[in-house]
């Protein structure tokens, strides 16, 4: 592995320090900020300058990435700027890296511009900006860095200071307990990764990533310790990703700004996923791992999925999107499809982000589809069809970028995803008119599917390389197919008898969450209370609120 990297001198590895530096500095600004309307002013001034100075940062990387991809791809820059005995302030660069630091700026640079005039007025905007700011600090430092040390202490960060955004009002109750739920969740994930961390330290002598891919990638034989290292980082990952059954703070933390809901759903909650892309080689290790992320993603995306049909609130029913999505990424991870999986982070990211900034619209939409005539509900059987059609306009569009591979198991499991996606675009051919729409439709579906493995050939290239191989089970890549299969029959039937027994036997329960999320309540209340979190002037009055929610669950 050491002949594959480059490394860089001290100075080139302080330049990727300056988004960091950008933000920490912006927030600090903010948060001591006199409370004038006009330091508030040059707070939200700074913090767009710097802001904006990051996605040009971050952009200048990507081209520059983007221009040398085939020597990062075998040969990632690193440098580290000091060593304090084994924590060493090291950073890595390539592709992948370039990618996530522009998209963290992006939207950075977006959440950063749509709050200045959504909290404008509000009383805690001063303590917003802060905490904002310093957010988006401790994530560019996690992605940039290539010592597990300062990627756990910027792991913890990330969780406090998003926690200081979920709490900014304290006085509201149910803020305060949704965000409470995610503390202890969040500690039982920092302990998972503190405990792996520390064995995989023990176990190759080093902290640095590349270096512990070095070590993994020569091991004949692996011992327990790195078993154990790899469930721990994987349970770390399913924690922080809320999936089920700790996945109800992700839904109940709609009492935070709208700028907050769009930075958690968009950027924190994936980083899950961007560390098991990280540690790939440490995760292939074990395949109780694998098999874990697997058997949790799989199941709260199904269980996510059919619970979203439920929701009405738009904000609730895009938090549930979120955790389907979460376990659909964590998925690909335990299959190995780590370039699906990167892919993945970036399109749900940019998705989520404009779902959540643009869920004001959603009343005018809502009226305008009210005065549109009902769509009938098609029957299973143009369902059926069309999902086999879609699995052939699927297949063609991994033929066109694949010409000459085999079918595997891997690539039957693409082509399902893909072709049960596509088969809502050509199932509306049936409500079409006219031969002009029909085939606009089916070039529609086809285009979508070619774009798709057209983007996935290129993050194959991008993530899958020496560094990050991909190991498959292929009886992992059946059930995760079996899943997908029984989802889409599920909601095929619902859709085309809402009315019939099977939506009315599992209507109560989907809409109820399975009840999982109660379980997990109880046992926090019981375990510490959520008063320990509240900060209003009386504490008296503090407490009453906590106490009756608390009872009511």
């Amino acid at each position: 592995m050491a002949h594959l990297l480059h490394l860089w001198s001290h100075r080139q590895a302080a330049v990727l320090c300056i988004p960091t530096l950008l933000y920490l500095l912006s927030g600090f600004g903010g948060r001591f900020a006199p409370k004038s309307k006009l330091s508030v002013s040059n707070a939200w001034s700074l913090a767009r300058r710097a802001s904006s100075a990051a996605l040009v940062f971050s952009i200048a990387c990507c081209c520059y990435a983007l221009w040398n991809a085939s020597i990062l791809t075998e040969r990632p820059r690193l440098a580290s700027i000091f060593s304090l005995g084994s924590l060493h302030l090291s950073f890595r660069f390539d592709l992948v890296e370039s990618l996530m630091l522009f998209l963290v700026s992006f939207l950075g640079w977006v959440i950063v511009n749509y709050s200045c005039s959504y909290m404008a007025g509000d009383p805690r905007e001063r303590v917003y900006i802060g905490r904002l700011m310093h957010t988006l600090a401790a994530v560019t430092l996690l992605v940039v860095t290539n010592s597990m040390l300062v990627f756990l202490m910027a792991w913890i960060a990330t969780s406090l200071a998003l926690h200081g955004l979920l709490t900014l009002y304290p006085t509201r109750q149910a803020a305060v307990i949704a965000a409470h739920k995610k503390f202890l969740a969040s500690r039982l994930g920092d302990i998972s990764l503190l405990g792996g961390v520390l064995l995989l330290g023990s176990q190759t002598g080093s902290f640095e990533m590349d270096r512990i891919a070095d070590s993994v990638s020569k091991l004949q034989f692996v011992p327990l310790s790195m078993h154990i290292a790899a469930l721990l980082l994987a349970v770390s990952a399913i924690l922080k990703c809320a999936q089920l059954p700790l996945h109800g703070w992700l839904i109940q933390v709609m009492e935070a700004p709208t700028p907050v809901s769009a930075l958690l759903h968009a950027g924190i909650v994936n980083l899950g996923g961007f560390m098991l892309i990280r540690l790939a080689m440490v995760i292939n290790t074990t395949p109780a791992a694998q098999a874990l992320l697997v058997a949790v993603g799989c199941f709260t995306s199904v269980v996510a999925s059919l619970v979203m049909t439920t929701r009405i609130s738009i904000k609730v029913h895009l938090a549930w999107s979120t955790c389907a999505q979460m376990g659909f990424m964590l998925m690909e991870c335990g299959l190995g499809l780590y370039a699906l999986a990167f892919l993945h982070l970036l399109a749900h990211s940019l998705y989520k982000a404009y779902a959540f900034l643009g869920s004001g619209e959603t009343v005018n939409q809502a009226k305008t589809k009210g005065l549109m005539p009902p769509l009938r509900a098609p029957r299973p059987s143009v369902q059926l069809v069309s999902g086999l059609c879609g699995l052939t306009v699927a297949a063609l569009g991994e033929q066109v970028w694949r010409p000459a591979a085999r079918m595997d198991a891997a690539a039957a499991f693409r082509i399902t995803v893909v072709g049960l996606a596509v088969a809502g675009i050509l199932a509306a051919i049936r409500s079409t008119r006219s031969l002009a729409g029909a085939l606009i439709l089916a070039g529609t579906s086809l285009a979508v599917s070619i774009l798709y493995f057209g983007y996935d050939a290129f993050f194959q290239k991008v993530v899958t390389s020496q560094i990050f191989p991909q190991v498959q089970h292929p009886i992992l890549l059946i059930l995760a197919l079996i899943g997908f299969v029984l989802l889409y029959a599920i909601q095929t039937i619902i859709r085309a008898y809402p009315l019939g027994r099977l939506a009315t036997m599992l209507y109560p329960w989907f809409y109820a969450g399975l009840y999982l999320d109660e379980i997990f309540t109880r046992a926090t209340f019981r375990l510490w209370p959520a008063t320990q979190f509240s900060t209003p002037t009386t504490r008296r009055d503090a407490i009453q609120p906590f106490e009756g929610a608390a009872q009511s669950l």
